[in-house]
């Protein structure tokens, strides 16, 4: 994400709708990113969102606090250019999917993998006409061709502002499946999160919670959700 930090020099943001989408003014001046390029948004919805973080800032402004505005700045400044190469580079996570690789033990373990995995990948098949092929331990096992280029395909239908949030739903996660399941709705965004959480979640069980990894957790539980808000504010 592009960091940036200023004083409140606006009294009043508003959405407004222009020719080809929405922007965002600041006391009636187009708001830009840290680059100087427009924000041109592609729904009211978004451009709602991003002018009530810029409303309620205080006299300084907190990056932080403005997370859906962060997002539309990483979308314009960092992916627009690169669509192509960041649509390959997620479709790159379905040959190494979380869902696949699977525990030899122990059995409890080996029967949540099953019953939160191999539903998504049931899903898959249903949904796109490939299989992933799930695998026992962490080795290498290539997925076929054909796989990783069919699901490659929703994510080069997908805008810079899509591609923005499922960077880090499937980064996050270390799954195109489940990316791609709260892209299409599958299951909560909640749930998938606590579905890309298995194998952390069993070693808590088994030797109790460690404060700097349930912290780590849920830093990236924050980015995971609101990931998959900011997609959703995408499609309006």
């Amino acid at each position: 994400m592009t960091e940036w930090k200023s004083s409140r020099f606006w009294e009043f943001a508003q959405a407004v709708e222009i020719g080809n989408g929405f922007m965002v003014h600041l006391d009636g001046r187009p708001a830009r990113t840290p680059a100087k390029a427009p924000v041109i948004l592609p729904t009211a919805e978004m451009a709602e969102a991003v002018a009530e973080e810029w409303n309620a800032q205080d006299q300084e402004i907190d990056p932080n606090g403005m997370p859906v505005t962060k997002s539309v700045n990483s979308a314009i400044d960092n992916v627009s250019g690169r669509v192509s190469e960041v649509a390959g580079m997620l479709a790159a996570y379905a040959d190494t999917d979380l869902t696949c690789y699977r525990a030899a033990g122990p059995e409890g373990l080996v029967i949540r993998q099953r019953s939160a995995w191999d539903p998504l990948l049931g899903w898959v098949h249903e949904r796109f006409g490939v299989r992933l092929v799930p695998v026992e331990g962490v080795i290498h096992h290539p997925q076929p061709l054909r796989t990783l280029e069919v699901l490659r395909g929703p994510l080069d239908a997908m805008t810079q502002f899509e591609l923005t949030a499922m960077h880090d739903l499937v980064s996050i996660s270390g799954s195109l499946v489940i990316g791609l399941a709260v892209s299409e709705g599958f299951e909560t965004p909640e749930s998938l999160w606590t579905c890309s959480r298995i194998d952390e979640d069993w070693q808590t069980e088994q030797w109790g919670e460690d404060t700097e990894a349930a912290q780590d957790a849920a830093r990236k539980r924050a980015a995971f959700l609101l990931a998959a808000r900011f997609l959703a504010l995408a499609r309006g």
